[in-house]
């Protein structure tokens, strides 16, 4: 009985919502667009009724035929398009192998080749970098490609709607999208799919992350259906990165993509050519990936995580460094209480960047290299001018793609004292 009111309280809040989306959306039209240069959100922008607008599922240079929505969000009216019809179609453009893809915004390039992903991610980070005088001349590499462009990722959060059906929300339209088979989740995330679609109607959300190399597996929250035989409510999994392994607690970060994980850490330790005697800072640590990876090169590493659980995860696991010490604490606030010279710093923030007190800390202590690793090209732009305004030159700018099919990009930028 429990279960059927919540599922009847569910179905009533999904139409709540579809019936906000007529009400908010009450014109609909199609218009033929040309498409110009690729918007911050990895969709080509169209000129509409004397406004650029995002035009999903689209490629610069196309003519379509497209489906004009009008919304609302935080208040704010916002017009976009989707493609219903390519009526010159672009030379990158190649068919989606996703039976999903364009009901599904989670992949933002699937119809685009692969080495043009590449190249348009490179030139996102140029276009932020382009709005700051000290980084228009900067040279940016070509983005270095995953081991994998399919069955990458670790980790999926799924929405439950309509009586315990699993998907994701499209995000301009919000509608529901029933998901059988995700091609970017690593096959053991769609094997665990497959056993719990439409018997999950006890929650709203479903987090699934996987151990690509041991195998384990974390799904919450706890299911308590008997419907289901698959172990549920697991606290944390474990995963092995080269040669270690770590532990990962539920509310824990670690990188989606396990194989490209691996070549991002062993690229930072290249890049910022550590030395035997050097003492290493690794801020926004997690659960210590780099720091643990990474401790052999130096003599000391401090760590530095505001998560308790990822903290604990370290602690709990087996790989205890000897000369590893980890700080639990924002870095905006722990970073100004290190007494010791910082020879070489790790940066490597959630998506919005940095704290200005982290940037103010870093230009007062000058330690002197840095790596900032950033998923985000706005916010690293931003960070970048400011330390190159407090003395930083840059010496490397090495996009690594992290995640196939979608517009986000993981840049590496060292840095050094001039």
């Amino acid at each position: 009985m429990l279960y059927m009111k919540k599922q009847i309280t569910r179905l009533e809040n999904d139409q709540k919502t579809i019936d906000t989306l007529r009400d908010l959306d009450p014109e609909k039209e199609f218009a033929e667009l040309i498409l110009e240069k690729m918007g911050k959100f990895g969709s080509p922008l169209a000129s509409f009724e004397g406004e650029f607008i995002e035009v999903l599922n689209g490629i610069p240079g196309e003519k379509v035929r497209a489906r004009i929505y009008r919304f609302f969000r935080k208040k704010k009216s916002i017009t976009a398009a989707i493609v219903t019809e390519v009526l010159e179609p672009s030379s990158d453009r190649v068919t989606a192998p996703c039976v999903y893809f364009g009901m599904c915004s989670g992949c933002q390039l699937q119809h685009v080749k692969y080495d043009k992903q590449l190249e348009f991610k490179r030139q996102r980070i140029l276009d932020f970098f382009k709005q700051y005088d000290l980084l228009k001349k900067i040279k940016v590499l070509p983005t270095i490609p995953s081991p994998k462009i399919w069955n990458y990722r670790n980790h999926a959060r799924f929405t439950v709607r309509f009586g315990g059906q699993l998907g994701f929300s499209n995000r301009i339209t919000r509608r529901f999208v029933r998901i059988d088979e995700c091609k970017l989740m690593d096959d053991q995330i769609n094997g665990i799919l497959r056993d719990l679609q439409d018997h999950v109607e006890e929650t709203s959300n479903l987090s699934v992350r996987v151990g690509i190399n041991t195998k384990q597996q974390l799904i919450q929250p706890k299911l308590n259906t008997p419907e289901i035989s698959i172990e549920t409510g697991q606290k944390w999994y474990k995963e092995k990165l080269i040669d270690r392994e770590f532990r990962v607690a539920s509310p824990s970060f670690f990188q989606v993509n396990t194989l490209q994980a691996e070549n991002l850490i062993l690229l930072v330790g290249q890049l910022l050519d550590l030395k035997s005697h050097e003492i290493l800072v690794d801020a926004y640590a997690g659960v210590g990936v780099f720091a643990t990876l990474l401790a052999t090169k130096v003599r000391k590493v401090i760590a530095i995580e505001e998560s308790q659980s990822a903290v604990d995860d370290y602690l709990e696991c087996e790989n205890r460094i000897d000369n590893l010490e980890f700080l639990l604490g924002k870095t905006e606030n722990v970073l100004p209480l290190i007494d010791e010279k910082i020879d070489s710093l790790i940066l490597d923030p959630p998506r919005l960047g940095c704290h200005p007190d982290v940037i103010n800390s870093i230009l007062i202590k000058k330690p002197h290299k840095l790596a900032y690793v950033s998923c985000d090209p706005e916010s690293l732009a931003r960070d970048l001018n400011l330390l190159m305004a407090g003395g930083y030159q840059i010496m490397n700018i090495q996009p690594i793609d992290m995640f196939p099919q979608t517009f986000h990009v993981e840049t590496i930028s060292i840095l050094e004292i001039k």
